[in-house]
């Protein structure tokens, strides 16, 4: 007799056959590299409704059906002020994933959109914050965010040409202001292409921000309006042409620095120049 397998059945057995190597594997690896979960772990597992964040549920919910340590999860929705059919799509999604979501309401989307200056920026650390508060009022010892190689590689690009420094985004990271607490990011190997494709041939349909700044991006014609982080996107799609490992390179980049190379350097808050060696003859600084 044959058995139909259910929708989520199937959204998962394309996880562990059609993108195996380009979704399960690499999120396994990121998970065991950088050692991102330990046994007896409690991880809030922050869904915004957008496709990383549903893929990093389902992922995070495989893992701990297959892993050889216990390790609790509590699924995370933080609503900043979703308008009733975004609110609606997520708890639909999550249904259809079969994934059991806690959902909090705030009003960042309010405080955000008001902001004269920097509005994702502000709303991202709302968001941190809230979500923080809320997985330590769970009993949780860390959150799990859905950025992504892409991620990554663009942050890396965007500091640099917007922000005047080096500076990358790491696996994990400890909270400085929630004692106990840190933050993991298990898609940190994954490629946002893949997570497209895997989207698409489950024919799912996700959030995007849902604030008025992408709304914004979405009307501007050209897909990039005033983000600086889309036209960066756009800009190593272009590189990708000519160079179709560009973004490995970048990715690489962040995990062999040369430091004895840099004419300064911040670590632990405080500034370095290499002036402070070069004074002192430091072999490393010879050619």
């Amino acid at each position: 007799m044959s058995h139909t397998l259910t929708e989520n059945q199937q959204i998962e057995r394309s996880i562990n056959k059609t993108y195996r190597k380009t979704i399960w594997n690499p999120f396994v690896q990121a998970v065991k590299d950088y050692r991102l979960i330990e046994p007896e772990d409690n991880i809030a597992v922050c869904i915004s409704g957008g496709k990383d964040s549903m893929l990093l549920a389902k992922l995070m919910q495989m893992l701990q059906r297959y892993s050889d340590f216990p390790f609790e999860l509590r699924f995370l929705v933080m609503d900043p002020g979703y308008n009733p059919q975004n609110r609606l799509r997520i708890e639909e999604n999550a249904k259809k994933l079969e994934i059991p979501i806690t959902v909090f309401e705030t009003n960042i989307f309010d405080v955000a959109n008001k902001a004269d200056r920097y509005p994702c920026y502000l709303c991202a650390k709302m968001r941190r914050g809230h979500l923080y508060h809320q997985a330590q009022q769970l009993g949780c010892n860390k959150i799990a965010l859905g950025h992504h190689f892409s991620d990554v590689i663009e942050t890396t690009v965007l500091s640099m040409f917007y922000g005047a420094q080096l500076q990358a985004m790491i696996p994990k990271l400890h909270s400085q202001n929630y004692e106990g607490m840190e933050l993991i990011r298990p898609l940190y190997c994954v490629h946002e292409d893949a997570i497209i494709a895997w989207r698409n041939y489950n024919n799912l349909s996700f959030l995007q921000c849902a604030c008025r700044f992408t709304e914004g991006i979405a009307l501007s014609g050209d897909g990039v309006g005033d983000s600086k982080r889309q036209e960066v996107k756009q800009l190593i799609r272009q590189l990708k042409k000519n160079n179709p490992n560009i973004e490995k390179s970048i990715f690489n980049s962040i995990h062999n620095v040369h430091i004895d190379t840099f004419a300064g350097y911040k670590t632990r808050g405080k500034w370095h120049s290499f002036l402070d060696r070069y004074e002192k003859n430091d072999a490393s600084l010879s050619d």
